[in-house]
């Protein structure tokens, strides 16, 4: 028996390559923006990879900020702010060198947090506001990001 239209095939594999495509997040590049777009910031922000993407609640995600900076930097604070459709839900303050190896020298450094979101955690899009200072309080930088938890990951946690 032979297949008399290749249509059905074609359906099959299309579904299945939609499916693969969300059961299975990626690692994606997320548009940075600046706090203030006339700041002149002592570390220039490249980018943001996160991983999975979307964040996936209940499971570990890691956000890397692909940076450099045009001096030294040997300690400071890394303060993050979370807002779910621009209401503030989070907030958190980490040493810089627990997000880095320090010191670090002039030139170009990741910045690498992984977190598990609660379970409960609701899908939906969020913002990140990441504030970056020395150890002597002075700002660094501070850049925004959107980011999303998809609306699989409750059903993930079943």
């Amino acid at each position: 028996m032979g297949f008399t239209s290749a249509m059905p095939v074609n359906k099959i594999l299309s579904l299945l390559l939609i499916w693969v495509s969300f059961a299975f997040p990626s690692i994606q590049a997320t548009a940075v923006k600046y706090c203030d777009k006339k700041g002149d910031y002592a570390v220039k922000v490249k980018g943001v990879e996160i991983s999975p993407n979307p964040v996936v609640s209940g499971q570990p995600a890691t956000f890397s900020i692909h940076a450099s900076s045009g001096k030294a930097i040997s300690g400071g604070k890394v303060a993050i702010d979370v807002s779910y459709f621009g209401v503030h839900v989070h907030t958190e303050i980490h040493e810089f060198c627990e997000e880095t190896s320090c010191p670090i020298s002039a030139g170009e450094f990741v910045l690498s947090h992984t977190q598990t979101l609660p379970g409960f955690t609701p899908p939906g899009f969020y913002t990140l506001r990441m504030k970056m200072e020395d150890e002597n309080k002075d700002q660094l930088s501070c850049i925004s990001f959107n980011f999303n938890i998809g609306f699989g990951s409750l059903l993930l946690d079943r």
